[in-house]
């Protein structure tokens, strides 16, 4: 019985749904979708490879990104360990596979996810290499496809993890441009960062059956409501009803559904796969050198502890937004709404002058009484407020004033309603918005810089921070409550994410760092809002000038510079 084991548990599989104990051959040839209930399976990226594309079709692209460990994480274990049993566990380098393939004939780049790599984080490596792809479409002129499966973006890269979401996006909106059908299929689970981004931001979203997407996670939601989740929450059918997909289609029709999107979209005939790009569409350079910056301020003196820095961050008396525009800048003109249902108090905006000049100012409100932030819901911005935010951002561009956005929150509105109202699509837009706006945009890290909420106002030429703000792909509390044993364990992530001013001012993702007041902004708001006025002129003022695809040009660029190469560089110069 002992030999035969083994081998009589390769040939029976449990249904996880019904929990029917199914033959093994029976549930792949029925492309791992149980038989008797529906449920559908987890598919690894090979699998669903081979089901989406024409046999023999699929080519990887040519060159891996090189490994990284960016920041030098470790929790329990060091995070390269982590990568190598993923590694070992599944037979892939990453946790996405990229290449070209044709489906009915039609050719396309696809980008497959995969969830048995630590959980299809988004890290450097993966949005490198789905980067890549896009790029690969552009320059073969070909549809892109995404399949997505994740967890969201990679805790242990810290906040260039983040940065990736951006990046990604970026390339969808050079598809965008150039007239190329872009195509993303949701499957089981994908949530985070991706959910917030790519995932998202497609021109067509199509929802496999089973699948389940959102920004916020059920667990995270029910922490922070304290209420249970309405039935088939965060499902397929839930998104469809929402208007959050434009459809839902079982795997067996999947391959099917994805041929007839292909030929539609080729409006225009493209060339074959591998034949060189037109002179008028020029590929995307992959790793161009960011442009050179306006500032020749010292950052100061790194702090000792980053868990004080967050609780510094943190402070109730901490200048808000509404403080600094009253502070920092003149006149403002509060506009409201974002024209389609509702006002989010978290996001506050609208028109002031810096030096006479105007320009739109964005940014999160918090408040200091206990009273105040629960009236602003602690800066957390539910989709209608990133909508708002996206509105005045547009008209920014159409008057052609610059954006100056005001970062302060601990990460978007987690809530049941939020997800309802499709809070992970509405932040995938303004990430994309704002890597195509023709117009200057500054953002300033004033406090708390969380997650994709923060990203969601903060894709911008130049990136400030605060001297005791935080910028972190997720708070120190929830990385110690998945990767510690305890949430105890919070000031130990703060030290490894690398969430400090310095920190992210040696990785390149803040241009500079803005000195508070001896004691911190709190001690002395007046004299933080005028370090911030002067800061903000400083770095505004090189970009008046700058025609508008200058400015978007050097600002994916700023972005694309965070690839996987790049982020190695940074690893070895530690």
């Amino acid at each position: 019985m002992t030999a035969t084991a083994p081998r009589e548990e390769q040939l029976w599989s449990r249904c996880a749904g019904c929990a029917t104990l199914l033959y093994r051959k029976r549930l792949r040839r029925n492309l791992d979708v149980c038989p008797e209930c529906g449920v559908h399976s987890r598919l690894g990226a090979p699998d669903r490879l081979r089901q989406l594309v024409d046999p023999d079709s699929f080519r990887p692209l040519p060159d891996d990104p090189a490994d990284v460990d960016p920041i030098g994480f470790v929790d329990v274990v060091p995070y390269p360990h982590r990568l190598t049993a993923a590694r070992t566990g599944t037979g892939l380098a990453e946790a996405v596979l990229c290449g070209t393939a044709t489906l009915g004939g039609h050719p396309a780049a696809l980008a497959v996810m995969d969830f048995r790599f630590l959980g299809g984080s988004l890290g450097c490596a993966v949005g490198e290499l789905i980067t890549r792809a896009a790029e690969r479409a552009l320059e073969e002129r070909v549809p892109l496809i995404l399949v997505t499966a994740s967890g969201g973006a990679r805790m242990q890269e810290g906040v260039l993890s983040l940065m990736q979401m951006a990046t990604v996006s970026q390339a969808v909106a050079a598809l965008r441009e150039a007239g190329l059908l872009t195509v993303s299929v949701l499957t089981d689970p994908t949530y985070g960062g991706v959910a917030a981004s790519f995932a998202t931001n497609t021109d067509v979203v199509v929802a496999e059956s089973g699948a389940r997407m959102g920004f916020a996670g059920p667990r995270v939601i029910r922490q922070v409501t304290g209420r249970a989740l309405p039935d088939g929450f965060q499902t397929a059918d839930f998104l469809l009803r929402h208007g959050q997909v434009d459809m839902v289609v079982p795997r067996r029709a999947l391959r099917g559904r994805l041929v007839a999107l292909l030929a539609a979209g080729r409006a225009r005939r493209p060339r074959p796969i591998g034949a060189a790009a037109p002179a008028t569409s020029p590929p995307v350079p992959r790793q161009p050198t960011p442009h050179a910056t306006a500032t020749a301020v010292d950052p100061p003196a790194e702090v000792a502890d980053p868990w004080a820095t967050v609780r510094l961050a943190r402070h109730p008396g901490r200048p808000t937004t509404l403080d600094y525009l009253e502070s920092a800048f003149d006149g403002f003109v509060e506009l409201h709404g974002d024209r389609l249902g509702g006002d989010c108090p978290a996001v506050v905006g609208g028109l002031a002058r810096l030096d006479g000049r105007p320009l739109m100012v964005i940014g999160h409100q918090k408040g200091h009484t206990t009273a105040e932030l629960v009236a602003r819901n602690f800066g957390m911005a539910s989709p209608a407020g990133h909508r708002k935010a996206l509105r005045l951002m547009r008209l920014a561009a159409r008057l052609g004033l610059p954006v100056v956005t005001l970062v302060d929150t601990p990460g978007a509105d987690p809530g049941v309603g939020a997800e309802e109202q499709g809070q992970a699509a509405a932040i995938a837009e303004n990430i994309l918005a704002l890597t195509v706006l023709p117009t200057p945009v500054v953002a300033v890290i004033t406090g708390e810089g969380g997650s994709g909420g923060a990203l969601a106002l903060a894709v911008a030429d130049r990136v400030l921070m605060l001297q005791h703000a935080v910028y972190s792909v997720i708070s120190p509390e929830g990385c110690a409550a998945i990767l510690w044993p305890d949430r105890s364990a919070a000031p130990q992530a703060a030290r490894a994410l690398r969430l400090t001013a310095p920190d992210l001012h040696r990785l390149g993702v803040v241009d500079e760092i803005v000195p508070e007041p001896a004691d911190a902004a709190h001690a002395d708001p007046d004299a933080a809002a005028t370090a911030l006025r002067d800061a903000v002129r400083a770095n505004l003022s090189p970009l008046l000038d700058l025609p508008p695809a200058t400015l978007v040009r050097r600002r994916r660029q700023r972005f694309r510079r965070f690839g996987a190469a790049r982020a190695g560089n940074r690893a070895g110069a530690r």
